[in-house]
């Protein structure tokens, strides 16, 4: 082979990388190297700014006008194709509240893709301090949090320092924003507190929002919502005098398959609704438990189970009820149930016949459902009040078929669900979906409930005209 011929194998072998020094001149020499250097080096030039021009990310390319094209060389030299960086076009709303509109890929066969997360900025978020770090706090809430949008935690306030060292690091807390319960008061002084979170044991509940309003605070509360009409009444009162938002943490009534069936039933998808059967039971096994002492809890299974069979109910129908039956049971000996009911049954009646039967128990094997059988079909709601896992059946006649239809939706985080919809409603200055008003009539009918079980008769209620009486407006969708 000739030099000349060698020397532009090798330049061509080396387009795209360096040709060393030393190579060059051992080929051809000083002159040579010079003259064909210039050309062929000219011409490499040209190929780089070609590639260079080829790569250079562009914004809006249609896909028609994307190829493989061009070449990557990885370390190594193996060579892959490559393609423009090309953003998909989309429209980009200023409001960071407003989701980025990507363009259309799917079609109408397949389900269609809710808007894109829309999260607010850390710092514009709202910021919660949790009082109490049990069960629901540190299993349910605080891993909430990651999935939230618009919510954030700044604050704990617990009786135990070990406990509250520990997650405050965890969760990146910073130690002055670490009360104690005898410190709770103080959080008026915390400005990045804008929400208290009460996670306390019922009876609780009354007093910690009354002091948390005074401190200047909006209020959401566990339910129940306290032990009696009149804590609930004083609490409502509080916040109103504070000209704070109160809302009690109902996270059915914000969870999709919930809402799903609501949706349905009122818009009398397989006609009116005639009865609804709804059941919540589990197993519990210590006595020492809050929930098990009745200064504490208000009551057995029905304050803390037997309520989301209730709410749920008036929830979905839209209406009230106007009368209740109730009888109730508690096995005697069982340490379990000395102060509290195990057991609670109970028939209500709602306005046009709708007849709701409900049985909540402390003591089987974990069940939550309902079905709302209505004039043409039925709505079976399987793991209805559990945290995740709802199934949504619903069956209806078509002609000499029995027709049987599996609702699949997406699912969501029912607690960061309504953490969000209470930070967007202090955003936006709106009252909250399940207000205090909400919760105050759930403890007036499980105050009927408990009338009538002990007295063995039904028992009226005070009428209530209208939909959704007690509720604030719809929660956007998230």
């Amino acid at each position: 082979m000739s030099i000349t011929n060698e020397l532009f194998n090798t330049v061509l072998r080396h387009a795209s990388q360096e040709v060393s020094r030393k190579e060059f001149l051992s080929l051809a020499g000083r002159g040579l190297a010079v003259g064909v250097a210039t050309s062929t080096l000219a011409s490499c030039q040209d190929k780089s700014s070609a590639a260079s021009a080829a790569t250079t990310p562009t914004t809006g390319t249609p896909a028609s006008q994307v190829d493989g094209s061009t070449i990557y060389t990885a370390p190594g030299g193996l060579q892959v194709p490559s393609s423009e960086a090309a953003s998909p076009p989309a429209k980009v709303p200023a409001d960071l509240s407003k989701p980025i509109e990507l363009e259309a890929w799917k079609s109408d066969v397949d389900p269609q893709s809710g808007p894109v997360p829309t999260p607010l900025p850390p710092d514009k978020r709202v910021g919660y301090a949790l009082v109490g770090l049990g069960h629901l706090t540190l299993e349910e809430l605080l891993p909430a949090f990651g999935e939230c949008k618009k919510s954030k935690p700044v604050a704990l306030v617990s009786g135990s320092p070990e406990k509250l060292k520990k997650v405050a690091q965890q969760y990146g807390i910073k130690p002055d924003s670490c009360y104690s319960y005898q410190d709770y008061d103080k959080l008026k002084d915390n400005p990045e507190v804008q929400v208290i979170y009460i996670v306390l044991p019922n009876s609780m509940h009354a007093e910690y929002t009354i002091r948390g309003a005074q401190a200047g605070k909006h209020i959401l509360c566990e339910k129940p919502m306290a032990n009696s009409a009149a804590e609930c009444e004083a609490m409502i009162a509080a916040c109103k005098k504070a000209n704070k938002k109160l809302m009690i943490a109902y996270r059915i009534q914000y969870e999709p398959y919930n809402r799903q069936v609501k949706e349905m039933v009122r818009g009398n998808k397989f006609g009116k609704p005639k009865y609804i059967e709804a059941q919540n039971s589990q197993s519990s096994a210590n006595p020492d438990h809050w929930r098990h002492k009745k200064d504490l809890a208000g009551g057995g299974a029905l304050p803390d189970i037997g309520l989301y069979c209730l709410n749920t109910s008036r929830f979905v129908l839209g209406t009230e009820p106007t009368e209740v039956f109730a009888y109730s049971h508690s096995t005697p000996g069982n340490p379990l149930f000395k102060e509290v009911e195990e057991a609670m049954s109970w028939q209500m009646r709602f306005p046009e016949g709708v007849i709701v039967n409900c049985i909540t128990h402390y003591n089987t094997h974990d069940s939550r459902f309902y079905r709302v059988n209505t004039e043409r079909g039925w709505l079976h709601l399987d793991n209805a009040y559990a945290y995740t896992g709802q199934q949504l059946q619903t069956s209806h006649a078509e002609g000499p078929a029995k027709m049987k239809t599996q609702v699949v939706l997406s699912e969501k985080n029912q607690f960061a669900a309504e953490m969000d919809h209470f930070s967007e409603c202090v955003l936006e200055n709106k009252e909250p979906h399940t207000p205090g008003e909400e919760g105050l009539q759930d403890q007036r009918i499980m105050e009927a409930i408990y009338q009538s079980a002990r007295e063995g008769r039904p028992v009226k209620l005070q009428p209530v005209q209208g939909t959704d009486a007690f509720r604030g407006p719809e929660p956007k969708q998230a």
